[in-house]
This record gives structure tokens, sequence and C-alpha cells, in this order.
């Protein structure tokens, strides 16, 4: 298979960026930021928008020498270290921006050229000749894209004579006083700050050709900061040169200002249109890439990913791009074009900074042969937002908003790559740091945030079971589901990734899902309670069906003992499989002297099940027994101020049972006949005392709806509901 010529440092990378670098602006606007700006003004400007391309070419040098980079440039760095939506929507930006900046550099062409020969400055003989000249470096590109990288040397040479013919010029402008800063009647600093950004977007023009070079890895490191160095070094010489050689009044007025200074007017005319041609053919070459890289990762129609000849050349992307440069060449404004470049390049590199900073900070296989500071990214990023937020508020949430449309859009057409982003990354260290923080904290007596571990078999009744565990965990709370699959013999356990679950019930609901095999079914629980957590989220709940039939299991006495002895919260479900949770609209706690602990864990449930969409408008009542005859009123008053404490709205019924004494679960089932959910509180009792247990509950549940029984572990606190001698 033939392989077409690739591109070393100089040709692929430094030469189309420098010649971007010192394009249109530099000739036709620089003149103009001085006279409005002053020298200091105007230095500061260059300075700040060159912090932007510094920290942006240093963060994606760093990148580009940690991955492999293939066609596409910037896109291609994106997407491969922050993944496709993000990658994808900042490269179609990236693209319409580097399309509208051919636009920028060709206006500027015609308004130079129509001015040397003296033909029509209107804005529709600016079109014609822009039109013009986009057809005829369209054609270039077509013809060959080695030819277009060998016409860049000529233009180069072209521009070095014209600074020459500058520096060495005589000016007959020679101002009184140097203006340091901007004076009354000049354009805002913001304006002009807006309008001189896109000369320093350049360096993305070698990064659009990765695809084409011979080693990306060493030349687009070197070959981008050698750019951009030097595109500083000449621009600031310029600007003082120009300050102190020319009056401020006539920088603001005459854009042509260089060519009337020169020595030989003709070299400035040939860096002119040469700068401003290359820097078109630049955009006209590497854009068309970006949009085929993009194609090929099915982010944009694949239409656009067939290319031609043995490079692979983007004939349909760059029939594109012209029509984009077409639209912007029908504006007809160069300032108001060097603002919408400005506000797509600065959304692009913010993007591009943040990429390397989470890629340095929280990837660990992140090991660039090009290596800085991480925090050069940041302050890339915060420079790049700033100068948004000062430049254009309402531009820069448009710009959002619709970087933030694309993210969604690619969101939901699921492009995945084979290689992992960085969000991964970030996510285990954010998580890794969290555990530590939490891991270093004394939990105790601390606001109960539930991990549950939940044992559910398959059922037709199991997404009931499921669904009040991820209620009463409340919003921030863990569920994890163990599936128990009994293989007596167990020789060979599941793989470990086989035991992930990914059903969707678990995913709509955001339960975790495991399954494993067991050879005995409470042992397999107890081994769960003892061993699955890890540091910082350990597991403080266990939440099951009610275990109805037994009642004389040993097995399930010994489980029941262990699981206590843990320190477990214990959660047990008896659901009624014909009314279900009726209609989702009131709720019973029932307490008594004896849940004292107990009492505390209903009213977090409390919080949690009135929180939850389907109990949202649900009716809560707390039920307490008075055996002792003690006055109701000191018993409301109580239960009333430990309820506001934790902020739970409810009914308070206390029902006198000193004389009848009937027993609990008969007074539950007077009361709580009609009940959607009634949640009752384990006592304790001894090992012996299980069965008798077990089997008054079954007795109970054949009279009442769902109901939840629980059993709060030593955490919670102890609400005093021994009111006898209280009065």
């Amino acid at each position: 298979m033939a392989i077409g010529k690739k591109f070393g440092t100089f040709a692929g990378v430094f030469t189309p960026s420098i010649l971007t670098i010192l394009g249109v602006i530099m000739y036709l606007r620089l003149g103009w930021v001085v006279g409005n700006a002053g020298l200091i003004g105007a230095i500061m400007i260059i300075i700040l928008a060159h912090v932007i391309a510094v920290s942006t070419g240093l963060s994606v040098s760093s990148v580009a020498t940690d991955k492999k980079i293939g066609a596409g440039g910037v896109y291609y760095v994106l997407s491969r270290s922050m993944g496709i939506p993000i990658g994808g929507s900042i490269g179609i930006a990236l693209y319409i921006g580097t399309a509208f900046s051919i636009a920028l550099y060709l206006i500027g062409f015609a308004e130079s050229f129509n001015g040397y020969f003296g033909f029509g400055a209107t804005i529709n003989d600016i079109r014609f000749t822009g039109s013009i000249a986009l057809i005829s470096i369209t054609i270039l590109a077509l013809i060959s894209t080695s030819v277009a990288i060998k016409a860049q040397f000529f233009i180069l040479a072209a521009i070095v004579i014209s600074l020459i013919s500058i520096f060495i010029g005589n000016s007959t402008f020679q101002p009184e006083t140097v203006k340091m800063f901007s004076s009354e009647g000049a354009v805002p600093l913001e304006v002009v700050f807006a309008v001189f950004f896109p000369a320093v977007t350049g360096f993305t023009a070698g990064i659009a050709m990765s695809g084409d070079l011979k080693d990306p890895k060493n030349s687009i490191p070197k070959g981008t900061l050698y750019a951009i160095g030097v595109g500083l070094i000449i621009y600031i010489a310029l600007t003082i040169f120009l300050a102190y050689t020319v009056d401020s009044k006539v920088l603001k007025t005459d854009n042509n200002i260089l060519m009337k200074i020169a020595m030989f007017a003709p070299a400035v005319v040939a860096g002119v249109w040469g700068a401003t041609l290359s820097s078109a053919l630049g955009g006209i070459l590497g854009g068309p890439r970006i949009l085929q890289a993009m194609s090929v990762d099915k982010v944009t129609p694949l239409i656009f990913r067939k290319g031609r000849g043995v490079n692979n050349e983007p004939v349909n992307a760059l029939f594109l791009v012209f029509l984009i440069a077409e639209a912007g060449i029908l504006i007809g404004e160069l300032d108001v074009i060097a603002r919408i470049v400005s506000m797509f390049y600065l959304t692009a590199y913010g993007f591009i900074n943040i990429s390397y900073f989470l890629e340095s900070w929280a990837n660990p296989d992140f090991q660039p042969s090009f290596k800085i500071k991480s925090w050069i990214g940041l302050v890339g990023f915060l420079a790049c937002f700033a100068v948004m937020f000062k430049l254009d508020m309402l531009a820069m949430l448009g710009a959002f908003a619709v970087i933030a449309a694309l993210y969604f859009w690619l969101q939901r057409k699921e492009v995945k790559l084979q290689s992992n982003d960085v969000w991964r990354s970030v996510w285990e260290n954010v998580v890794n740091k969290g555990l530590k923080k939490i891991d270093a904290e004394d939990h105790e007596k601390s606001n109960w945030n539930p991990n549950i571990i939940l044992f559910s078999g398959e059922s037709e009744h199991q997404s009931y079971l499921l669904q009040l565990g991820k209620t009463v965990s409340g919003r921030t709370g863990i569920v994890t589901n163990f599936k128990l699959i009994l293989d007596k013999e167990n020789n060979k356990p599941l793989k470990k990734v086989d035991q992930v679950v990914r059903d969707e019930t678990f995913v709509e609901l955001g339960i975790f899902a495991r399954q494993i095999k067991v050879s005995n079914i409470y042992d397999g629980i107890t081994n769960i309670a003892m061993t699955y957590g890890f540091s910082g989220v350990e597991p403080n709940t266990i939440m099951m069906g009610w275990p109805k039939g037994l009642e004389h299991s040993t097995e399930y006495s010994k489980m029941t003992k262990t699981l206590i002895h843990l320190d477990y919260n214990l959660l047990y479900l008896d659901f009624d499989k014909k009314q279900k949770f009726g209609n989702y609209k009131t709720v019973d706690f029932w307490w008594r002297e004896t849940d004292s602990k107990n009492a505390e864990m209903m009213l977090n449930i409390a919080r949690f099940i009135i929180a939850a969409p389907k109990w949202n408008a649900t009716s809560i009542r707390v039920l307490f027994v008075n055996n002792n005859n003690v006055d109701n009123e000191l018993i409301h008053s109580k239960i009333d101020k430990l309820v506001k404490n934790l902020r739970v709205v409810v009914e308070i019924v206390i029902i006198n049972n000193a004389v009848e004494q009937k027993p609990f679960y008969n007074i539950i089932e007077d009361f709580s006949g009609k009940t959607d959910l009634t949640i009752v509180g384990i006592p304790n009792f001894g090992a012996e005392k299980q069965a008798k247990f077990v089997l008054k509950t079954n007795h109970l549940f054949e009279k009442i709806g769902s109901t939840l029984l629980v059993k709060a572990a030593n955490n919670f606190n102890v609400l005093d509901l021994n009111f006898i001698n209280k009065e």
C-alpha cells in the first residue's frame, strides 16, 4: 500500500503556524490596536493573549507526547482524553471557528488588494475579491497538499522581507508624545482584545496537520512553541516600533500604515497578501482534516470521512469548509468576523487546557515525554473563560449553550471509542480522595447515610423491594443488590466480570447489582455482610424479605445473631402481594418504650420516604402505645420535640392501653389495617425467643398490608421513650 508524503517539524507545524500568527491582524490591525490601547495597553493585550496561547500550546503539546496522535489535531487530542461528547462538541466548534477564520484572512486580503489597486472599497467589492481568493486557494488545496505546503516557504520569505522593510523604513508620522495607555475616545480595551486575539490562534494550524506529520509527538511541541515564541517577539517589537514611530491618531484611522512607513512598500504588500492567503490556506488544509477525523469517529456524517489519493485528502470536508468560509466572507466585516472567531477559539482553548489539567491531575497512566506543571492548564482554562466573560457575556453563554447542546446530542448518539477517557480517572481520583477524607473522620453518632446491602431474589415482586430499598436509602445513600445463586458444590465461583449485573431495572433505580454463587444461602449472606465494602463506605444496613417459614431454622437464627453482632441496621420487608404499597398515601410508625434506638432510625426513614417522588404526598403517623397511664400531653410534647428536631412533619397518635393491656400487635391490627406501609421496630430478644417472635409477626402480617420491620444498630441515639414517673 502506497504511503503519502509526511512532513517534518518546520514544514508541517512551524511554517503553517507562524504564517497564520503573522497574518492579517499584524498587517492590518496591529497599528489600530496600538493607537487605541496605547503602548502599555497594547503590550498587556499581547501578553494576555499569549498567556492563553502559551498555556494552550504547552497543554496540547504535553498531551500530544503522551498519546498516539492521529488525524484531526486538537479534536483528536480532546476526544481521546475527555471522551467523544466533549471532544466532538469542541471539535465542531473549532472546525467552525477555523472555517470562519479563513473568511477573516480573506476579508483582510481583499481590503489590502482592493486598496492597493484602487478597486472599490464597498462591502460588496470586499465580498467579491474575498470570494475569488477563496475559490483560488480551494483549487490549490485540491490540486495538492504538498504543493500548498511548498508555497508556504515562499510566503514566509516574503513576510520576513516585509518586516525588514518596515523596521528600516522612514516615518513622516512621528508622534510628539508616545501614548502609553488608551486615551479619551478610544475603543474599549475588551473590543480591542477581541479583534487582536485571532492573531495568536494560528498555532493550531500546525496541530491540525497531525495526521500528515512524520513524527507528531516530536514535531507538535517543537513547532508549536517555536511559532508562538517567534510570534510573541515580533508582535512586541512591532508594537514598540509603531508606538514610537507613528502618531496614535494615525494608527487609529489608517489600516495600511505599515505599507506607508516601509522602505519598500511592495514588499509589505507581498507580505500582507502572502500572510493572509497562507493563513487562509492553513485553514483550508487543517479545517477539513478536523471534520474528516470526526466523521471517522462517527461524530459527523460519514460522507465527510471519504478522502482522495494516497494521503486520503478530505475532499468532501473541504467543500463544507468552503461554504462556511464563504458565508463569513459575505458578512464582509473584518472586525465582526474577528470577534466571532475569538469566541470559538477561546472556548476550544479553554477545554484544551482543562483537558490537560485533568489528565495530569487524575490519570495515573499520563506519562508525557514533554512535561509541564499541571497548574499551567488550569491557568489557561481560567484565563480563557475570564476573557470570554469580559469580552461578551451573552456571546459566552451562547457558546456554552451551543456546546452543551452538541454535548448532549453526542451523548444520546452514544458514540464510543476503544480508548478510555479522562473522566473515569477524574472520578476515580475524586472518589479516592473522598474515601480517604471520610475514613479519616469519626463517624460515631453522625447522621445516618444509608449504605444498604439488599438481598432480593428474582420474582414478579422484586421491583417493589428494590424500589423501597432505594426509597429508604435517600438521595445520597448507596444500595447494592445481591442475587445469590445456590450451588452446593460451588467449585467454580463466577468470574469478577460476571458478578456485575447491569440490568435496566437496577440502572434506572441507581442500584448497584451483583450476583455470586453460594453453597449455603445463610452462610452466603453472612460472608457478604462480613467482607463486602471498603474503607470509607462500609455498608451499614442489611435489607431483605421477611423470612416466612424459617422460624425454626437454626441456620437462619445463627445468621441473624451474626448480623446483630456485626452491628448492622436490619430491615425486613413483608410485602403484601395483593395490596402492594396501596396508593403510596399513608405510612404508620409504631413506637413503644423499648424502641429507644429504633425510633430515631424510623424518623430518618420518614425523612427519606417523604422525599421520594412516589411518596411525596403521603401522610405519616407516629403511633405510641401508652401502657402506663402517663399523661398524654407529656408524651405528645416529648414526641413532638423529637420529631421537630429531625424536621419531619407527622401526626402524633397516643393510644391509651393502661387499662385494657391489649397485645401490641393487636393494637397495630386495629389502627393500621388499611395503611399502605407500616413500620415496626424489632425488640431486643434472645435467640431462644426468635421462633415465637417470628410466628407472632407472621400472624400480624396476615392482618395488615406491607410492613417494614426495623432494628437499629448502636450508632443511633437512644430516644427516651420511657415516660414512667415523669409527670
